[in-house]
Formats: structure tokens, sequence, C-alpha cells
């Protein structure tokens, strides 16, 4: 042991250094941090500029139609606006602009949009008259090609609008030059919808007043409106602007408006669209916040601008805030946003009044990643000794598979309640369940409180056939009760899902740390899989419960200290969380329905007592270690300890989401744009904990993931060795099935960093994500096997296998043509799996049950 780590120590300690970078190399200078660079991409030809020009892209190219300036002089010299209908194309950032063609007359100030048929152009005006024209401007092998669309319901110049799925939203605007009043119209068109049924629709409008060159966007699949101009009468009658602070959110699904947070200035003219990044920001490139709007006049040459901060709006926390200025030359107004090759393209547009810009700005975003303080790595380092230090201490005490897989059934039953409950919080729950309650609120927190009522079930009715028969997997029960074809398919069913599971349980709190710090994905891969695969495979499912005690008391307090820490940056603490969360519902634990598509709470509660059901009757990784304990009766203590030990563990995780919300609330500018809310927590810990505390909590990230992961190639193992290779080879002893058992195990953990290297590789996890999603068709059935085997004599193993693959087949049919709730997915493969096996066992004759492998046989 200490020949082992005087070696590992500097090993890991180099490893850790070149794994995560210093925080101190980082760090930065204490100014705030630029949420993009910026560069300029060529002018167009227009050496003027152009405001109010129909832009964005088509076919890969970015495409520059109409607009307006003053050619001849500014406006207070006598100079008169001119129009145009120049089309300019752009092929690449390192090409040269070309005139592409015409548009079919001068047009500025439409809504521009970019579809995937090309650049939609929207209304829009000239001198005379606005128009109510659509059209599209398709760029096909180096020609332009314009398609008449469906017009607008009236005409519209200065509105602003948005593409979200098919549908194109519009919103606002002015009828005609010179009109007293904007309007208050809200129009949709479906682009997937046949030519002769393609129209505009009106939609119900925003509940405030009505507005022109307002910026629209969208986040989440909902549309914003946000900031614009109204126009009142002055002293004389005449219209005036208003600059409107104001914003509202709607929701496509419900067709309903909610107004959302004031901007913290008006916002008119700028670029359109809102721009949306990561999972929960739009930003607004700068605008007219008004402020010598009435001065134009007097400044004429010597006006400064316009607004060049970007206003940046979190929809999880409902706030505005300045994140990051327009740097590369003077912000634009009237213009559109694109986004193009990974930029984010502002052409043209009107820099001061009457004044115009050919340049062409271009936003690269940066990513803002932490690194890690030589005290945190310190800690990571020990942590992992540790870990190899339990490994070795206990391969020398597994001299059998009985050791190897039940560890003679000596293990404590805390330990085996720890070890439980470790197994069955994954780091994909540590992070997630925070990010949760971070982005809603404490609706499902009643998921975990149904394991208490599983406890007394399992005990009581299924503990005793697994402990009295002294098996090793949990499917030889399977082959007892019904038949071996029942026993194999049940182990084959568990496995295939482990196989997929392993490697999302190690990609994704690899990705999760990567996004938010300097990690390097692939050695994080290594780490998390290559030692848990070491210590599992040197001492069997000895060293992983004891690992899992020790990474369940690790991240456990992790999550602890990051709360209390949360609360001390949280100006009046705890209280302050308390009723902030109060006051925004935050804290609500239950939705009063009985729409079987949503999260009801009766969706909820069944939803979740019958998943729980699944993994704590027919998962190997949890029936395994209730028979690491020496009696029936410590076996149920180690129970009650997992489920009871879930309680405080919960409220924990949802109080660390809601209190990050409420931290990120009152101090948006912490906030990363760029980042997924899944990442909110890991952010947090990267950004805000102190060093050696952010080592702490990223230990307790990779112990989460660890003892799931431990938990899944010990079992795994058992499974393969106990319920495949034993029938294979009858006559081999059982020093040569742990030579297997060894073997297999490193097998299995070579294989799950195989896959999350594979899908870090594809940067997605979604062939996984659909693998787990067929295979978990099965999962529901497989519980009903072992309810059927514990609950009923009459149900034989024709009947169970018929049930079994029907479950799967109603499960399938149910996520494909209906909406029902997920959480109800296990109720009905449960209940499915047992009705057909009852009525086919009805039917056709079979083997009637001995009652010692049923309840019947308990006292």
């Amino acid at each position: 042991m200490q020949r082992f780590t005087n070696r590992t120590i500097p090993f890991l300690f180099m490893l850790m250094t070149f794994l995560f970078p210093a925080k101190s190399l980082l760090a930065g200078d204490g100014k705030p941090q630029q949420l993009f660079s910026w560069d300029q991409l060529p002018s167009i030809p227009d050496s003027v500029g152009l405001a109010g020009p129909f832009g964005g892209i088509a076919n890969g190219a970015l495409l520059i139609a109409g607009g307006a300036n003053f050619p001849a002089g500014m406006p207070w010299d006598g100079g008169v606006k001119a129009w145009h209908d120049a089309v300019y194309v752009l092929e690449s950032p390192t090409s040269e602009w070309e005139l592409a063609g015409r548009l079919p007359h001068p047009l500025a100030y439409g809504v521009s949009v970019s579809t995937s048929r090309g650049l939609l152009c929207i209304g829009g005006g000239d001198s005379a008259r606005h128009y109510s024209d659509v059209f599209l401007l398709k760029w096909e092998n180096g020609n332009l090609e314009t398609v008449e669309m469906p017009a607008l319901p009236e005409p519209m110049a200065f509105g602003s609008g948005v593409q979200i799925g098919s549908k194109v939203y519009v919103a606002g605007g002015l009828s005609a030059p010179g009109a007293p009043e904007p309007m208050k119209t809200f129009w949709v068109l479906d682009m997937a919808a046949s030519a002769g049924n393609m129209e505009w629709k009106q939609l119900e409008s925003w509940p405030g007043t009505a507005r022109m060159l307002s910026v629209a966007g969208t986040q989440e699949d909902d549309f914003f409106l946000i900031s614009g101009a109204n126009l009142v009468p002055d002293a004389s009658g005449g219209p005036v602007r208003e600059f409107l602070k104001d914003a509202y959110r709607y929701d496509t699904e419900t067709g309903t408006w909610t107004r959302i947070a004031d901007l913290p200035r008006a916002a008119v003219a700028a670029a359109n669209p809102a721009v949306n990044l990561g999972q929960a920001h739009l930003l607004v490139f700068g605008g007219d916040d008004g402020s010598l709007f009435f001065r134009q006049q007097e400044l004429k040459d010597d006006h400064p601008g316009f607004s060049s901060d970007i206003l940046a709006y979190h929809t999880v926390t409902d706030t505005w805030v300045a994140m990051g200025e327009i740097e590369a030359g003077i912000p634009p107004v009237t213009t559109v946003t694109a986004r193009w090759n990974g930029q984010i393209i502002i052409p043209s547009g009107e820099i001061r009044p009457g004044v115009r810009s050919p340049s062409v700005l271009a936003a690269t975003p940066l990513e803002k990643r932490a690194g890690f303080a030589l005290l945190d790595i310190s800690i990571l380092v020990v942590y992992f000794i540790i870990l190899i230090g339990i490994g070795i201490y206990y391969a020398s005490r597994e001299r059998s598979t009985n050791d190897y897989f039940l560890g003679g059934n000596r293990i404590p039953w805390w330990a085996a309640g720890l070890s439980i409950f470790g197994t069955q919080l994954s780091a994909i729950t540590f992070l997630s369940i925070p990010a949760k309650t971070y982005e809603s609120d404490w609706v499902f927190f009643f998921v975990n409180m149904t394991i208490v009522a599983v406890a007394p079930i399992i005990i009581y009715r299924y503990l005793p056939f697994f402990h009295k028969l002294k098996i090793t997997s949990a499917y030889e029960y399977l082959e007892k009760r019904f038949s071996l074809p029942v026993r194999l398919i049940g182990g084959l069913s568990f496995l295939l899902f482990q196989f997929g599971r392993m490697g999302i349980v190690i990609f994704l709190p690899s990705l999760a740390l990567n996004a938010v710090m300097d990690i390097n994905i692939f050695l994080c891969i290594v780490l998390i899989g290559g030692l848990s695969m070491i210590y599992t495979f040197l001492g069997g499912i000895e060293a992983d419960i004891w690992n899992d005690v020790f990474q369940v008391v690790l991240l456990l307090g992790g999550a602890l200290l990051s709360l209390v820490l949360i609360a001390t940056q949280v100006d009046g603490g705890i209280s302050t969380i308390v009723s902030t969360g109060m006051e925004a519902g935050k804290f609500k634990m239950a939705n009063f329905s009985w729409d079987i598509t949503t999260d009801a709470l009766w969706v909820v509660i069944i939803g979740s007592f019958f998943g729980n059901m699944v993994s704590y009757t027919s998962d190997q990784a949890v029936v395994q270690r209730y028979l690491t304990t020496e009696t029936p009766e410590k076996a149920a203590k180690s129970i009650w300890t997992n489920a009871i030990l879930t309680i405080p563990a919960t409220v924990i995780f949802f109080s660390v989401g809601t209190a990050l919300w409420v931290f990120y609330k009152t101090k948006p500018e912490l906030l990363d744009p760029m980042s997924q809310s899944d990442d909110i927590f890991p952010w947090f810990i990267a950004q805000q904990l102190p060093p050696g505390v952010s080592g702490l909590v990223i230990a307790g990230v990779f112990a989460a993931a660890m003892s799931t992961l431990d938990s899944s190639m010990n079992s795994m193992s058992a499974v393969i060795t106990t319920d495949f290779y034993k029938r294979l080879k009858p006559g081999a002893t059982d020093k040569q099935h742990l030579k297997v058992a060894r073997y297999v195990t490193l097998a299995l953990g070579l294989v799950g960093i195989t896959a999350a290297i594979y899908m870090a590789m594809l940067d997605s996890a979604s062939m996984w994500d659909q693998y787990l999603k067929v295979v978990g068709l099965f999962g529901g059935g497989l519980a009903g096997m072992f309810l059927a085997g514990v609950f009923t004599r009459r149900i034989h193993a024709a009947g169970i296998l018929t049930g079994f693959f029907t479950s799967a087949i109603v499960l399938l049919l149910v996520q494909t043509y209906t909406d029902i709730h997920f959480f109800l997915y296990a109720a009905i493969g449960m209940l499915t799996c047992f009705a057909v096996g009852w009525l086919v066992s009805m039917i056709v004759p079979g083997k009637i049950a001995d009652e010692q492998y049923t309840y019947r046989s308990l006292k």
C-alpha cells in the first residue's frame, strides 16, 4: 500500500495539474468579461450605408436587400431620404459583396426572417406608402429568385417578427407613413401549410399598448415582444414617440400572453430579432433609449449615437441585465441580426439620427470557463487515492464469488443502506435535481418520497425470497418461480439497459464539468470510468460499498455546504431565499389536475411509486446490496436506511436549486448566457465557490457518478457470471468463476469508457438516448415478472413471457401515439405485464407455481 501510494501521488498530481488548468491563470484582471469577440466583415457596397434593410441567410449566403439612406446630405441640411431596391449577397466571410439582383420596388423597414427556404421579407414601405407584400428571396447556384408569398392582412412597416418551428410570427408596426398610432396586430403564418391553405392568421394581441420598432425574439419555443415605441399626441395634437420598456412572452402552445420584467431602459429599433443564447437567454443589441430623441435638431452632427450595451434577458429568473457592449464600431439601430458561420451578424444600420454605416459587425460568442486552484487539485488527488486504496485493501479478501459479489454477507446494514442510496443517486441526479428546481418548482419532490411507501412492500414481500433462496442474481428467483428462459430474458434485459446507461453516467457529468470549467472531457471520462473500474476489479462489491459510503458522505456534504455558501452570498440569507422563493411560487409542490399528460400530483405519486418498484424489485444493482448483509432483518434495516436518508437528501438538493434561482435572480450578471440550465450547479461551483470548497464539491460530482458506475459494473458482472457463464461452463470451479468475474468487470469498464468517449466525439448522447428509450420499454415488464412471481401462483412461464413482450409493445404504442406523461410508463409496463400474464395463464394450461416461491409461504 505504501509503495502504491508513493508512486501514485506524484503521478495523479501531475495528471490533475494537466487536466485542470490553474484558476489563477484564468481569473483575469477583475474586469467584466465580454460575451463576444468583435470583428468586421467586408462593408456593404453602398458606401453611405442603409437603414431598415431586409437581411438574413438564404442557402448559406448572407443577403442584404433594400433599405433607405440620405445620400445627398443630412435631413437638417435639406437632404432627402432615398429608398433602394438593390439586393447584395456575401457568399462567405472572406468573399466580396456582389449585386445579386433587385427587389420588385424600393423598400425598407420591413420584417426579415431567415428560413430554410430562403429569406422571408414581410411588409415594409417607402416614402409614399406601406405594403402588405410578402416574398421569399432564394439564392441558388448564383441566381436570385423572388417567390411571392401570402400577403399580410393589411400594410405594415416598422414591425418585428421571428420564426418558431414552421411558423412565422409578426407583431406591431405602422400601417402607413404618418399614421397617428401604431398597430396592435399579431399575425402568424404556417410555412409548412400547403400552398392553398397558407395564409396569415390573426392571434390575440399582447396586453400592453400598441407599438412599432419593437424587438421580437424566441426562446424555449415562446415568442417575446420587447420594448418599442408608441405614438401619443403632443401639445399640438401631432404624434410623438413614447419610448416603452415593457416586454411580453407569448406561449405558443397555450396561446396566452404574460408580462415579463421591464427592461432597464428602452431599446427602440434595436437590431432584430433578439438573439437567443444557451437555453434561457435573449440578447438585445443596443437600441435607442430615447434620452436624446427630442434633442436631434439641437445636436445634429454632435449626436453621440445610440446605446452600445447588450441587454440580456434570463427567462428562468425573469431578469434583465447589461452584459458587455458592442465593440466593433458605433452600434446601429433599424437593422437585422443573423446567425452565420458561428457568428452573429449585424449589417449596416443607422448609427446616429440620419447617419448610416456600411460596416458589417460580426460577434463570435466567447466561452466562459473557470480553472482549478492548486488546493482543488490536491483535494481531488487525495479523493482518487482513497478510492484506489480502498480497492487495494479489499482485494486480498475477495477469495470467492460470494466475497466478490456479496461481500461474504458481512457488510453492516447501515453501509449497505448508504450504498443503495449512492447507487440510485447518479451524478446526473446530483446535477439535474438542482437544475430542475432552479428552472421550475418542487412539483417533483414526491418522486423520492414514494421510496418510503415502497420500502415496506420490498421488506415484507420481496426480501424474504431474495434472502432465503441464497441467490446472487435477482434473476435466479425467476427461474425457480417460472423457468430458465424467464430468468435469462430478465438478466438480458437488465444487461442491455446497463450497457447503454454506463456510457451516459460517465459522459453527462464529464460534459457538464467540461462546459463550465477548462477540463479535458476525455481525461475526465477516463478518470471517472477508469478509477471505478480499477477499484471494482480489485475489491469487488466490498470496495464498491465502502467507497459508496465515503462518496455518499462526500456528495451530501458537498451539496449541503453549497447550500450554506449560497445562502451566505444572498442578502438576508435563508430568510430571503424562502421569502423570494415563496413569492415566486418556487416552492409549489403539487399541480392539482386530472390531466394524464401533465405532472399532476396523482401522476407524480403513482408514476414514481411504480418507478421505484421497478428499481427496488428488479434492478440487480439494488437487490444485490440487500444480499450483502447477514440476515433479512439487517437487510430490512439497510432498505429503511436508504428510504429515510432519501428525505433529507431530497430536501437538500431541491433547496440548492431554489437557492441558486434566488442567487442568480439577485445577481443575473453572474450568469453565463452561453450555458444550459442543466449546467447551473457546476457553473456556480466553478465561479462562486472558493478554492478548496469547489474542489470538494467537484469531488462530490465525481462521487455521484462513480457510486452509480461501480454498482453497474459489479452487478452486471454478477449477472453475466451467475446467470450465463455458470450455465455455459457447469464444471468450472468457483476460482474460475471469480477470475471470469474480475475480467468481465474490466471489460465492462472499458465498454463504458469507450461509449462515453464516442459520445464525446459525436458531441451528442442522442443515439444512446434512443437506445435507452428502446431498451427501457422492458423495464416495467421486468418488474412485472417479479410482481407476478411473488403475488400469484396462477401465472406461469408462458403467460409471463407473453405479458413481458406485450408490455413493451404497449409502451411503444403509448410513447408513439399518446401524450401520457412518461412518469406513468413504469406503471403501464408493470400492470400490462401482470394483466396479460394472468389472462394468458387463464387461457393456456400451465404449471401452477409452488407456494414456497410466492407470498403465501410467508408467515
